[in-house]
């Protein structure tokens, strides 16, 4: 599928059904005042039982189908199905959707939101600069690496900022 991911339909879609997750990747760069265009949503979701079962309900409700399977692969969208694995690709009705239950560098869930900062363009959390700089060096990608110059002077503006406010 290369239609771009419909941010707030599926932001809205996983609210309404009570998902928790933290916002990771591209639209959290583009957060952070990047350049970097994306076409997918990332998310980091929490991995309890009662969480799996709202996410599988969500992405039914999108009627979301594993991206790059083969056809025909049996695949049963159920809270079972996704606490058996961790990192899912997706397409959806609303554009492509990854969901992580470990980002590179970062953690969990958990470990995500414990310095998470809130996206108010959205109403949701996204990863805090640092840890999404810290995932864009695990994964080591070229696309990470580019993106990363970008990253690394935005945390140093922010940095500066910082510092003057103190002052």
């Amino acid at each position: 599928m290369n239609t771009p991911v419909d941010f707030e339909a599926v932001l809205s879609l996983l609210k309404r059904h009570d998902v928790r997750f933290v916002v990771i990747g591209g639209l959290c760069a583009r957060a952070y005042i990047s350049s970097y265009v994306t076409m997918d949503l990332d998310i980091c979701y929490e991995r309890s039982h009662e969480n799996l079962k709202r996410l599988a309900v969500a992405l039914q409700e999108a009627h979301a189908s594993l991206r790059d399977a083969p056809k025909g692969l049996p695949f049963k969208l159920d809270e079972k199905t996704l606490g058996m694995g961790a990192n899912f690709t997706f397409d959806t009705d609303l554009g492509p959707l990854d969901v992580l239950g470990e980002i590179a560098g970062v953690g969990g869930y958990e470990d995500a939101m414990r310095e998470a900062v809130d996206f108010p363009a959205f109403s949701v959390p996204i990863l805090s600069l640092g840890h999404l700089i810290a995932s864009k060096k695990a994964a080591h990608r070229p696309k990470d690496l580019l993106l990363l110059l970008e990253l690394e002077l935005a945390l140093k503006a922010k940095g500066k900022l910082d510092e003057h406010q103190k002052t």
